[in-house]
């Protein structure tokens, strides 16, 4: 009996000890973690902590979320009843002010922008806008922002600018710009001559086949010449007067160029760059794994020191000096100009004098979606896009690939290609996946009004070829397509969530049927742009 008053008063105890131990004037619920906003015009609820996990919803930029905890760089927030994970970078405790969000600007990310005097495409143009300027942003009217721009007011179109706003978050420990949360970008140039091995080790064959003799192993980092391709693989010389074999998804292509020092420092320093987009990081060294010692938004420019490779080494304000990409900036060398005036011209039934882009969707620490038989994206993307390479190029295209082998590349860098190349067309290749795994059939997708008589054609001549559902050619709003100023279209060539579609489509008879009808549709697309 003693015991069990004694129990029923330590029991009272602790709810008493509960009760008046909790913060006064808050409820229990909000103690869980502060009120955080996002910061940018968009951000992904994945999860868990790092960019590998799933994307479980899209939140716009002031969105309230409530933060649960921090693992890393990431917090565990609550969105409504959602649970998941957000990117410490890309969120703030305080929102935003409505005076703060008022102050923007408008940098024009394309060259010769026309300032209209109405919203619309039919209106008169009142002057033309170079890349990289800034103005005065007033009001936006759905695709459409009004600005002011030396004495005149007048209309852009949305998709050719960046908003800039007046208040600049800076924060240095990670990426920051729209869809590049980045992570070790390695690109692949035009017509390279060396190649490099990217896994532990591989075999050097005799001959390009699986079953080939094995000459040598070859280990992660070793540059090799290349002598030779034959459809996804590489021959090399691995020694002096030895050549052979290596299946080319094991490395990265890379163009050698010997320079001096004195060459590599001769870039005129009366050059200039503007950054195009907002939340550009500048870096210590020309690489994306080098540290960020400054974010800068659109609209600020800055002299070139040099040139090296992919970068621009350029002079800060304060008397030092950083690296910037040149997917990310505009200057005024005109090298699209240069390349269009060199292009061939092209014979009905050819793809002569074309540039055409292949883009391989994914790749590196991006395995895009999985199949329910463990298919990762990745890897068939890879495998359909150099199979597609190899017959544009026997019509005479000039190809140029996205990347050559499993690595992760950006997708502004994949824009960036296209337009550096200011190439005819930019085909994006892609498979599917959904939670219903009945959905099926393959679907070609555009965004802006330019591409979407692309669209139609490589639709149209994919459905000839291959025996899935035909979805048609729809609108999709994706950056490789948003931010693309060539025609453009993203392929998604079946769904690996469908057990019976997975099978067709990792099949090599699929891939050859599926790129013959893109070849085809690419084909009929420019052959009626002669009778125009």
């Amino acid at each position: 009996m003693y015991n069990k008053r004694l129990a029923i008063i330590l029991s009272l105890l602790l709810v008493f000890t509960a009760i008046f131990t909790l913060p006064i004037g808050k409820e229990p619920a909000h103690a869980e973690g502060e009120q955080l906003y996002v910061n940018a015009e968009i951000l992904y609820l994945r999860e868990g902590p790092g960019l590998s996990y799933p994307i479980l919803e899209t939140l716009k930029d002031g969105t309230a979320v409530t933060s649960l905890g921090k693992d890393g760089d990431w917090h565990k927030v609550r969105v409504g009843n959602q649970e998941g994970f957000v990117a410490s970078w890309l969120v703030e405790s305080a929102k935003k002010s409505s005076a703060a969000t008022n102050q923007k600007t408008v940098v024009a990310r394309v060259n010769t922008l026309n300032l209209r005097a109405e919203p619309s495409l039919s209106a008169a143009v009142l002057t033309k806008i170079s890349s990289g300027t800034e103005s005065t942003f007033l009001q936006q009217k759905g695709d459409w922002i009004q600005i002011q721009f030396d004495g005149m007011t007048g209309w852009v179109f949305g998709d050719y600018v960046t908003i800039k706003e007046a208040t600049v978050l800076q924060d240095l420990s990670s990426d920051a710009n729209e869809d590049s949360e980045v992570k070790n970008i390695q690109s692949a140039e035009n017509d390279p001559n060396t190649f490099t091995i990217n896994v532990n080790a591989v075999n050097i064959r005799k001959k390009p086949d699986l079953t080939a003799k094995k000459l040598k192993l070859a280990t992660k980092n070793e540059q090799f010449t290349v002598v030779s391709r034959d459809h996804n693989w590489v021959q090399i010389e691995y020694e002096e007067g030895k050549k052979g074999w290596i299946y080319s998804f094991y490395g990265t292509f890379t163009k050698q160029k010997k320079t001096t020092k004195k060459q590599k420092e001769t870039t005129s320093t009366n050059e200039n760059v503007t950054i195009i987009y907002n939340g550009t990081n500048l870096r210590e060294q020309p690489t994306t794994s080098s540290n960020v010692v400054a974010r800068v938004d659109a609209g600020t420019t800055y002299k070139i020191i040099e040139t090296e490779g992919e970068w621009y080494k350029i002079a800060l304000n304060d008397d030092n000096t950083a690296y910037v990409a040149d997917w990310v900036v505009t200057n005024d060398q005109g090298t699209e100009k240069a390349i269009s005036a060199n292009k061939e011209k092209r014979k009905k039934g050819t793809l002569k004098g074309l540039t055409l882009v292949v883009d391989a969707g994914h790749g590196g620490n991006d395995r895009g979606t999985t199949g329910v038989r463990n298919t990762d994206e990745k890897d068939i993307t890879i495998l359909t896009a150099e199979l597609l390479r190899s017959k544009l190029q026997a019509a005479g295209a000039n190809v140029i690939m996205t990347r050559e082998s499993d690595v992760y590349v950006d997708l502004r860098k994949r824009v960036a290609v296209s337009h550096q190349s200011n190439a005819d067309a930019f085909i994006s290749i892609h498979y599917d996946a959904l939670e219903d795994s009945s959905v099926h059939g393959f679907t070609t997708y555009y965004t802006n009004s330019y591409q979407q008589e692309l669209a139609e054609y490589i639709n149209a001549g994919i459905a000839e070829k291959i025996s899935l559902k035909d979805r048609g050619a729809r609108f999709g709003n994706y950056l490789v397509l948003r931010e693309n100023r060539q025609p453009s279209v993203l392929l998604e060539l079946g769904y690996l969530s469908n057990p019976t579609e997975e099978r067709t489509i990792t099949t090599d008879y699929f891939r050859e049927q599926a790129t013959l009808g893109i070849y085809q549709g690419l084909l009929d697309y420019f052959d009626d742009q002669l009778e125009k």
